[in-house]
């Protein structure tokens, strides 16, 4: 199973705009420097440093690309709030799996799904649209590179 990184998007602030970026630095077990979740300054970002499946979001380029929203609006990758955008890869199927982004290795912990803060963030009717379709709650397992254009393949 294999697919790459399609965007980027990383902020500083739990509700700040998204902003992309051709690569980014991975962190083990914190997230993409220069983003929220490795800041621990996120929305969800939990109290407790043993909880597991906050350090990387991802979601398909397929589900956003395919969201239909009322008066035909879509919402943009980066504003889906997900740290990577990918494509051509079943992301609920790596639930439980490791996998690898370019050099990155990762676990896959659970769905992120999508959630009313995410629905006041860009426009009504987000939230059903993306129902088990708003992608992967990750760890990052060792620090590395993850570039726009990576592949992204599991390793188990």
């Amino acid at each position: 199973m294999s697919g790459t990184v399609e965007t980027i998007a990383l902020t500083e602030r739990a509700t700040g705009a998204m902003r992309t970026v051709s690569h980014g630095r991975a962190l083990a077990n914190r997230g993409l420097d220069g983003d929220r979740y490795a800041a621990k300054a996120g929305t969800f970002t939990p109290a407790n440093d043993t909880a597991r499946g906050y350090d990387l979001t991802l979601i398909e380029a397929e589900a956003l690309d395919s969201l239909r929203l009322p008066e035909g609006r879509t919402i943009g990758y980066a504003e889906a709030r997900r740290n990577v955008v990918t494509r051509g890869i079943d992301l609920n199927a790596l639930v439980g799996r490791r996998f690898r982004i370019g050099d990155v290795q990762c676990l896959g912990q659970r769905l992120c799904e999508p959630c009313s803060h995410l629905e006041r963030l860009t426009t009504k009717c987000t939230l059903r649209g993306l129902i088990h379709r708003g992608g992967l709650r990750a760890d990052v397992l060792n620090d590395g590179d993850i570039t726009t254009g990576d592949l992204i393949e599991t390793i188990d």
